[in-house]
């Protein structure tokens, strides 16, 4: 573990996405209760654009799947959290492939409040340019991403964070943990049970 601030773990990641050229997608993943995942996504988008790079903001709670499918098995089912929330071959085949060949993406897909597609227009990104990725559960997805990078807190503090009312999503992210093991095949782990005083996994 390596004490660090907000600050120079954001500064981190964007020398992390600095050191090679072209265009990079960037994964961010943590339980969206902490905060901390959105927090240290926006972070990067600055130093990234003062660099010289063209960035890109895609949330993928954008890219969920209609509450038919998501509420399947109903609304706080752990299992369903983990395997059926996430729209995760739409992210894929919307955003992280095509950004990867030419520039091109889908900045958002299904709208989870109207429960309805978004409609948005495909865009293009500037060579070169980098996408920022945030979300929860990410990882153990087959995405292609030239960076991942996972916040990760104690079971304790999830469970504080999530509070009562979420805390049926406990066992999803204890089975995310079992199965996917984020904090081995992250490129970037960090601890964020104090989101003032992350700590860096130093492996």
């Amino acid at each position: 573990m390596s004490p660090t601030t907000p600050a120079a773990l954001a500064a981190h990641v964007v020398d992390r996405v600095l050191a090679a050229p072209g265009r990079r997608r960037v994964v961010v993943d943590a339980a969206a209760a902490l905060g901390a995942g959105v927090v240290l996504a926006d972070a990067l988008v600055e130093p990234l654009r003062a660099a010289g790079r063209d960035v890109v903001r895609v949330h993928a709670d954008d890219f969920l799947r209609p509450a038919s499918l998501r509420y399947e098995h109903g609304r706080e089912d752990p299992d369903a959290y983990l395997e059926d929330r996430l729209d995760a071959r739409a992210l894929a085949r919307e955003v992280l492939d095509p950004f990867g060949v030419d520039g091109t993406y889908l900045p958002t897909l299904w709208d989870p409040e109207r429960d309805r597609a978004t409609r948005a227009p495909r865009r293009r990104a500037a060579e070169g340019a980098v996408l920022v990725l945030d979300g929860e559960l990410l990882l153990g997805r087959w995405f292609d991403a030239e960076l991942t990078v996972h916040l990760t807190v104690r079971p304790a503090t999830l469970a504080r964070r999530l509070g009562p009312d979420r805390a049926w999503q406990l066992p999803a992210f204890a089975r995310y943990e079992q199965e996917v093991g984020p904090q081995d095949v992250a490129d970037v782990v960090a601890r964020v049970d104090d989101p003032r005083h992350p700590a860096l996994v130093v492996r």
